[in-house]
């Protein structure tokens, strides 16, 4: 008995599937079900129980397997000391991104994070797609929004504002709006999620009279451009083809660049949070931390930024 193999045996528990199990930790089929059978043998009893359906853990395996999983943490506890104590952190991290933040903001910061840790690997699966951990082979997921499965474990990396810009450009030839309602003359550019074209946008504005709530205003937008890229839906905004709801974050450079400008900032568009997301604690090694902490302070940055120039307010870094 290996000590990987134990890690097959908790991955096994983890997913109820030797398939799944294999492929998150990349190997053949056929050496995680070997693998499998040399823990039962040296054991002399089943973990699971085997159908043509499914497989469930047995009760030698209900016995086992948590104490299993709090020897093999106690090792990786003992590793990440001596690592510690070397100041190295090592390992692979198998992230995935949303197109537009993952390419634009995100990459350049992994690659300073990976020069200063030369001992880490990466892969990075961009899309803007929903992710299963399972089927994608990753470990994390940067993704906006907090996540509403209470299996998963995550971290708030930071508040993020959504923003209406456009270029100067743009509004000089087509006006400047300063009402929602005014928005319906003009060219909107869409996210396209599973078919469906998110045109309907949606502004809220706080009134001064405490005893009401914050005034919403629904829109539905014209707009002759959609896509389900959202870098794409950005490269359209940068080129003066309409207005678009994005993230500050997606849309930082070029704001601080004075390439687009926000526009109705009395208005906000839909906010959202920033969330590092995990499967498991297991995947919560000590480089995922690493990770996680650089990218609280580079956003924590940008943020300052905007809040410096005004594009932000201040209550935004709360």
């Amino acid at each position: 008995m290996l000590l990987e193999d134990l890690q097959v045996v908790l991955k096994v528990a983890e997913f109820r599937n030797i398939t799944a199990a294999a492929t998150h930790l990349d190997m053949r089929i056929a050496t995680a079900s070997a693998a499998l059978k040399r823990v039962e043998a040296a054991l002399g009893a089943e973990l699971f129980i085997r159908t043509t359906r499914q497989l469930r853990v047995s009760s030698a395996g209900e016995k086992y397997i948590p104490q299993c999983e709090q020897a093999l943490q106690m090792l990786e506890h003992a590793k990440q000391n001596i690592q510690g104590e070397a100041g190295t952190v090592e390992g692979e991290l198998r992230i995935a991104l949303s197109s537009d933040l993952g390419r634009n903001v995100i990459m350049p910061w992994l690659d300073e994070f990976m020069d200063a840790n030369p001992k880490i690997g990466l892969r990075i699966n961009a899309s803007d797609s929903n992710i299963d951990f399972y089927r994608d082979s990753v470990d994390m997921a940067l993704r906006y929004g907090k996540p509403d499965d209470a299996n998963l474990y995550g971290f708030k990396i930071c508040n993020v504002p959504g923003l209406l810009c456009a270029t100067q450009e743009y509004l000089n030839k087509n006006g400047i709006p300063k009402h929602p309602e005014e928005l319906k003359t003009h060219n909107g550019l869409f996210y396209q999620l599973h078919d469906i074209i998110h045109n309907i946008w949606i502004f809220s504005k706080s009134t001064t009279n405490s005893n009401k709530d914050n005034e919403e205003y629904k829109i539905k937008m014209n707009g002759n451009r959609a896509s389900n890229d959202g870098d794409l839906v950005r490269r359209w905004c940068v080129a003066g083809k309409g207005l678009a709801i994005k993230s500050c974050l997606d849309m930082s450079a070029e704001l601080l660049a004075n390439k687009v400008i926000s526009v109705m900032p009395d208005y906000q568009p839909r906010s959202t949070e920033l969330w590092l997301i995990f499967p498991s604690r297991q995947s919560i090694t000590p480089a995922a931390r690493l990770l996680r902490d650089m990218l609280k302070q580079k956003c924590n940055d940008v943020l300052k930024q905007l809040v410096e120039e005004n594009v932000l307010d201040k209550s935004t870094l709360n």
